[in-house]
């Protein structure tokens, strides 16, 4: 693609071919053939059935089918209509969900203007913004949104809004002079403009060099369509543990389908025995149940200003172990401040100005009266730097309003982008005089004298090397540094230009956007908690180091970097260097993304924050995205995983605590629901090889699974937050979930309940009535589940986390008693989940059994961790 900005305004028209006369209707159509409409093309995408069927191909929920199919044939209706309903359920949950994050493009469309003003066959006329090709002669004035990129041929004080596309809020002031520069970054192409941005003040004619998807914003929707979404590490812990399942479970049933067979069982009962231990083994409601605490925890983080759009980008936030967040508005307050003021040959903080001192006194009006600002209501309006200006005055008591009607505006000389300067006439004590501000580098060199305690003094080489070198140092610390001077009048004159020399240099005075007062601290706490904080930024490198050292982010050990350094650098090269740098300035979209990647090659979770469309492509790349919720664009905000109401990044890092505390949660849920389906294995298992009845039929096990289980795994979700979240490093995304501890857990666990469901089987058989014995071992295992929450809240025995702090582990475990209780006492109930009446009589036996596995695992909890009474 050429670089146009390189391009002077007569070479860049003679390459498109055109002129100021614009495009004759013979051009248009033959450039319509060739570049068509200026709009954003979108992928093909998959439609809703071939999404909705595409939820199937998990194993597990194949073989949930199977037996679904399996019991149809042989008629067991209750089962089959059970289990379709739950994998029906979450496939339409799952696709729901698909919809929901494939909207970003849809969003980047509505950044195109409606309509254009160009030139053509020499005449002005508005055209829809989607017949706009390269080579018209674009109109632009203030309020104007661009619809296309171009170079500016004639510029008259242009300014541009680009935060759409380089996530900086002040506006870029345009040129038309020829950039010699190569591999310059998006804002610092002065002389050139991008679609989706807009003109906050000035005009300009600009003859446009690309549209659609050729565009700048065009070039981001292509980056948005290839970045992955990608799998969350507990999404990839679940499918490996699902297919690993799937495969352990074929084997089993396939095994005691033969051994049942061999012995001469009828075929019939040993295929129903193999379903039931299918059934036993799957856990059906864990999908459901997984999704169900993350929807919980959303609205838990949403009260704390995290909104998170994508269920599973919760638990990722535990895993995070970098954060690349933009600087402006989310580290940084997004407004300018005075920090410090040189008058006087003396430097001042602008907290300790003195207003009896007539010169610090006069540039603090002065600042007012050159300004546009104002401040009404405690709505500021106009260019932030200005409104600094303002906001110091009024810290000292002077109202611009006051301070304008007093000394009224004569005349000005608007601010223009190429003499960097602004100049206003009023009358002072009887005396014209004009104040002017802009570029130190500019009022030096238009000076003459310099005004001192003493007055108006010859201004000196050494004076000017002075000053200079002050700028310098205000520079150095990030801080934006205005010059102000002034210049007496006999009499009344019509300001202009050539009034702006011999000028009387009165001070400058350095603004900075100040960090957040919370970003220190949460800065500390990543650091603290294991995770690296980045800042990637639009703004100058000089800038940008000066606010990452004052919060924490850079230090000696770390560097900062700009765009163009990261160009040169191969994917290699910026993987082996990306864990020593802490800044990015001045950076593209391309390589925000190749940050992010870098990242996440070296095995790391990674979190991006971001509010302009420039950011779009990286959020989606981003493990988790995180856009503004103030100033984010709307594309910024679909392409994200979580949007922060307050732009703060100290909410990234308690959303972070929080996903670390549901993964947590989420973790305990899984092992309750595995080890109470372990249970019900070994207890089949043990019958099969014994040659004993079917302890459990499989509408006992689905009842168990989808009913009782699935409150106490629910109400797991909620256990309180973890208060010490922080203080660990992230986990090992590699780490598998289900890992050697994990399982050894969940296998003695199993074991402890089955053992007691088998002593109810026993206790049943003993009175000969088999299926008294069946319904026996089906309410001491329900019972001993429902039980077994408690026991999955920590890894601390129940006296050392509290008996009542989860309160909502009592209700689920009393509605699930409740439940049991109606399915083994009412008739229709005990019909419809084949239980024996005669097990009324039982139920203080029941009772007994069931606690036993609670009693055991609690000594044994209290034992391992050293607790003694």
């Amino acid at each position: 693609m050429k670089n146009y900005y390189n391009y002077s305004a007569q070479e860049v028209l003679k390459e498109l071919n055109t002129n100021l006369n614009g495009l004759s209707d013979k051009d248009i159509a033959s450039l319509r053939e060739k570049y068509g409409y200026n709009e954003l093309q979108t992928g093909k995408k998959a439609g809703v059935i071939k999404i909705f069927l595409g939820q199937f191909k998990d194993f597990l929920v194949i073989i949930l089918l199977i037996a679904a199919v399996v019991s149809l044939f042989l008629k067991d209706y209750e089962s089959a209509v059970v289990i379709f309903a739950v994998t029906i359920l979450n496939s339409v949950l799952g696709t729901a969900q698909h919809f929901k994050a494939e909207k970003s493009l849809e969003s980047l469309k509505s950044l195109s203007s409606p309509v254009a003003r160009v030139i053509r066959n020499k005449m002005r006329i508005e055209i829809p913004s989607r017949e706009v090709l390269a080579g018209d002669i674009l109109l632009l004035e203030a309020g104007d949104f661009i619809s296309a990129d171009g170079r500016i041929i004639e510029n008259h004080s242009l300014q541009v809004n680009e935060s759409s596309l380089t996530g900086e809020s002040e506006s870029v002031m345009k040129t038309a002079d020829t950039i010699s520069a190569s591999d310059v970054p998006i804002g610092d192409r002065k002389n050139m403009v991008f679609t989706g941005s807009h003109v906050t003040y000035g005009r300009a004619v600009v003859a446009v060099t690309h549209t659609g998807m050729s565009t700048e914003l065009g070039k981001i929707a292509s980056l948005m369509d290839a970045a992955e979404n990608k799998l969350t590490p507990l999404q990839v812990s679940l499918d490996k543990f699902g297919k690993k399942l799937a495969v352990a479970i074929l084997v089993l049933c396939g095994i005691i389908l033969a051994a049942n067979v061999v012995r001469g069982y009828p075929v019939l009962d040993s295929f129903m025995f193999a379903i039931a231990l299918a059934v036993a083994a799957i856990p059906e409601a864990l999908s459901s149940i997984v999704t169900i605490v993350l929807a919980i925890g959303t609205q838990k983080m949403a009260k704390e200003n995290a909104i998170v759009r994508k269920l599973h980008a919760v638990e990722s936030l535990g895993s995070v172990s970098v954060i690349c967040s933009d600087k402006t508005g989310t580290l940084t307050q997004n407004k300018m401040v005075a920090k410090k003021v040189f008058v006087g040959w003396k430097i001042f903080a602008s907290e300790k100005l003195d207003m009896e001192d007539t010169l610090q006194r006069s540039i603090v009006k002065i600042s007012i009266l050159s300004s546009d600002a104002t401040i009404t209501d405690g709505t500021a309006v106009g260019d932030p730097t200005e409104v600094a200006f303002i906001k110091l005055a009024n810290d000292y008591g002077y109202e611009e309003e006051d301070v304008r009607d007093e000394y009224a505006r004569l005349s000005e000389v608007p601010f223009d982008s190429d003499r960097k300067l602004m100049s206003t006439l009023h009358s002072i004590d009887g005396q014209f005089m004009m104040f002017t501000k802009g570029a130190p580098d500019v009022i030096l060199s238009r000076s003459k004298s310099v005004l001192t305690e003493h007055g108006d003094k010859p201004i000196e080489q050494e004076n000017i090397e002075f000053i200079e070198k002050v700028n310098r140092e205000f520079s150095q610390e990030g801080l934006r540094v205005l010059a102000f001077a002034r210049k007496a009048f006999d009499s009344h004159v019509k300001l202009s230009t050539e009034n702006e020399k011999d000028l009387t240099f009165v001070g400058l005075v350095a603004m900075i956007d100040p960090p957040r007062e919370e970003s220190k601290q949460a800065v500390a706490d990543c650091i603290r908690a294991g995770i690296k904080p980045v800042m990637i930024t639009g703004d100058h490198k000089i800038t940008a180091s000066a606010i990452a050292k004052q919060i924490g982010i850079m230090d000696e050990k770390s560097h900062a970097v700009e765009g163009v350094e990261i160009e040169k650098m191969s994917d290699e090269d910026l993987k082996s260097k990306v864990e020593d740098i802490s800044v990015y300035a001045r950076v593209s979209p391309e390589h925000k993304i190749r940050i992010v990647k870098a990242w996440q090659d070296k095995g790391n979770v990674v979190a991006m924050t971001g509010d302009g469309v420039n950011d779009a492509p990286a959020l989606k790349q981003a493990d988790i995205g995180v856009a503004m919720g103030k100033v984010g664009t709307e594309v910024a905000k679909d392409a994200a995983s979580m949007i922060l109401v307050d732009d703060n990044f100290a909410t990234i890092v308690k959303a972070v605590s929080n996903g670390r505390s549901i993964y947590t949660n989420i973790k305990n849920s899984i092992k309750f629901l595995l080890s109470g389906n372990t249970a019900g294995i070994l207890a089949v298992l043990y019958t099969s090889v014994l040659a004993l009845p079917l302890p459990f039929t499989a509408i006992h096990l689905l009842f168990i699974n989808l009913l009782t289980d699935s409150m106490p795994a629910i109400a797991l979700g909620l256990e309180p937050y973890r208060k010490d979240a922080l203080n660990s490093r992230p986990r090992d995304i590699n780490e598998p979930l289900l890992n050697r501890s994990f399982l050894l857990q969940v296998v003695f666990e199993g074991a402890v309940i089955a053992a007691s469901a088998l002593a109810a089987f026993y206790y049943g058989l003993n009175t000969g009535n088999t299926a008294l014995a069946s319904t026996m071992a089906f309410a001491v295992l329900a019972l001993a589940r429902l039980i077994h929450g408690f026991n999955c809240r920590s890894r601390y025995p129940l006296f050392k986390i509290g008996f009542f702090s989860n309160r909502y582990q009592w209700g689920a475990v009393l509605l699930g008693t409740l439940l049991l209780f109606l399915v083994l006492t009412v008739s229709p109930l005990q019909h419809l989940f084949d239980i024996d009446p005669g097990v009324i009589s039982h139920l203080g036996i029941i009772g007994l059994l069931a606690l036993v596995p609670f009693v055991v695992i609690q000594l044994y909890k209290t034992i391992r961790t050293g607790i003694t009474k």
